[in-house]
């Protein structure tokens, strides 16, 4: 099997691209010694041709047979190469620009040409332009390195809420939220198991988890069933689906031209039956009545519904919604936040409280005091954390699996702590 267009353009494309960034590296040795300059080069292009093989290589190397957990590692060093070298990229086009400019007005300027000056310590403004483009870089490919020791980092977000419906009964409720295990992209038991007990030592009376259970497939659990076992609550465990758990991102062998695959719909009824052998109430497009001291709150909680079209809309709120209406409190499951916006605020305006998950902070970002900041913005409105529209909330958990990327940088893993009060 020969490579295909896409994949020569690419190799094209990453050759030209090391090229460009390889004169920034020369320049930044050029006054080292010969032993110095050698070594750099050597490592530099040792690398890059590494990368390019392996593109060229994978119509050859059964790739898709690979452990998932290579893999991820894998494409992430390759993603995390490719994106320093265009953040250095744009440091030396400002430059070539800054260049291009001021050889154009020396040629049509009748002015005498002033000699380049250094910007500061004895470098020249390219020099320094060149070395700082280098710096930004390799501070973005180290910190993506950095970020793999995070994704089993978890932290507990705790918040209080108020309602003006609540029923008495129901004041002092602790809720603990999860989503986005993802449990095909998880290798350390052990780690696992901590987030687990951090999980448990909430004390909980209720947990609810916001759907992705696996990445595609029922089987991605089967090792992980008596560590998700253990999460308990007195009140129950209850959970829906997100969208990674229809499948329909895994290539099914038997799909026609119609996109049904048989595998697909029997997976689909393998990870429900999941969710009973750990003893979780899967809830699909359905609620429940909590029920304390003769006062009731309501738990409603429907499959993946989300607002944007390249993913899927299997929820159906108003038959999930049949039955409750009477109830002055209700909590809504529904794993994508765009569902908020779309439907809920507008349709549904006593549904107090939306628990979701499904942005994990694209693993990526910065939370600290005064900046919350993450690529995730520009693609979601609520994207993690606590959202307040007129007397309805949503609540975006980070998630406490990742996905793709094997890391976390600034958005770690997370488990939510809701205390009614």
């Amino acid at each position: 099997m020969r490579p295909g267009l896409n994949s020569v353009i690419l190799i094209v494309f990453l050759l030209l691209l090391d090229l460009y960034v390889f004169q920034a590296i020369r320049a930044m040795v050029y006054m080292s010694t010969p032993k110095v300059r050698n070594i750099t080069y050597s490592i530099y292009w040792l690398i890059s041709i590494s990368v390019v093989l392996m593109i060229a290589l994978l119509p050859y190397i059964n790739w898709h047979n690979w452990p998932p957990t290579l893999k991820s590692y894998l494409m992430a060093v390759f993603m995390g190469l490719v994106l320093a070298k265009l953040l250095v990229t744009v440091f030396l086009l400002i430059d070539d620009v800054r260049r291009g400019v001021l050889w154009l007005i020396r040629k049509f300027s009748s002015a005498p040409a002033v000699a380049a000056t250094p910007a500061s310590g004895g470098l020249s403004r390219s020099q320094f332009i060149n070395r700082l483009g280098l710096i930004t870089g390799g501070a973005f490919f180290g910190t993506l390195l950095y970020g793999f020791s995070n994704k089993y980092n978890y932290r507990v977000h705790k918040i209080k809420m108020a309602f003006k419906h609540l029923p008495a009964s129901f004041k002092g409720l602790r809720i603990v939220q999860i989503s986005d295990i993802h449990s095909g992209s998880f290798a350390n038991r052990d780690a696992v198991m901590k987030g687990i007990k951090m999980i448990n030592d909430q004390k909980a009376d209720l947990v609810l988890f916001t759907g992705d259970l696996v990445n595609d497939r029922a089987v991605e659990m089967a090792e992980w069933l008596d560590v998700f076992r253990e999460v308990k609550a007195p009140m129950g465990v209850y959970s829906t689906l997100g969208n990674h758990d229809y499948g329909d991102y895994y290539p099914w062998p038997d799909k026609n031209a119609n996109g049904y695959s048989a595998l697909q719909h029997q997976n689909l009824e393998d990870l429900k039956a999941v969710h009973g052998k750990l003893g979780w109430k899967l809830m699909m497009n359905e609620n429940v009545v909590l029920d304390r001291n003769g006062e009731q709150i309501a738990l409603i909680g429907i499959e993946n519904w989300s607002a944007i079209k390249r993913f899927p809309r299997y929820g159906d709120l108003k038959r999930a919604y049949e039955g409750a209406e009477h109830i002055p409190f209700k909590i809504l499951l529904s794993h994508d936040p765009t569902h908020w916006d779309a439907q809920v605020r507008t349709e549904y305006p006593d549904i107090a409280l939306m628990l979701a998950g499904h942005t994990h902070g694209m693993q990526f970002g910065v939370e600290i005091p005064g900046l919350k900041w993450s690529p995730a913005q520009y693609f979601y409105k609520e994207w993690a954390g606590l959202y307040k529209k007129g007397e309805q909330f949503l609540y975006v958990n980070r998630g406490f699996g990742f996905l793709g990327y094997p890391g976390r940088v600034g958005i770690l893993p997370e488990i939510t702590v809701i205390d009614l009060v």
